[in-house]
């Protein structure tokens, strides 16, 4: 999907199953919500960076400083947590891009418009993430 392919959507538009699979809308629609979603996810990164510049650890007080390791942690797993979505994300849109998006990546299926809703990023239908999900429950309980 070029540049070129793209659509205007009308406002509040969402995909139907009513429509073709993957048209253009249903790209257009995805690659918003991914660009909007990823957005998001930076603005995040900005604030948890902001705080770690600004946050001090030589607090004189132990329990002080004990707060602000357990802060600066969380702020730098939210850090990461959006580092690896924003990946993911990017690879979407690559998907996208590549006309291959909203398909299943093991079976070539269409993983479906509520799942990729609600997941924008999922390559797995929901059979094949489960059935992954299964294998992956088995093989850690050895």
């Amino acid at each position: 999907m070029n540049n070129i392919d793209r659509v205007l959507l009308e406002s509040g538009y969402i995909p139907s199953e009513k429509e073709e699979y993957m048209n253009l809308k249903h790209r257009e629609y995805f690659r918003n919500k991914l660009l909007a979603w990823k957005e998001e996810l930076q603005n995040e990164m900005e604030g948890a960076l902001r705080y770690l510049k600004e946050e001090k650890l030589n607090e004189p007080d132990l329990n002080d400083r004990a707060a602000a390791e357990l802060d600066t942690s969380f702020e730098l797993r939210t850090k990461d947590r959006c580092r690896k979505l924003i990946s993911k994300i990017d690879q979407a849109l690559g998907r996208i891009e590549r006309d291959e998006y909203g398909y299943c990546e093991e079976t070539g299926e269409p993983i479906g418009l509520k799942r990729l809703d609600a997941r924008p990023i999922a390559t797995l239908s929901i059979e094949a993430q489960e059935r992954h999900e299964k294998y992956e429950r088995q093989h850690n309980e050895d």
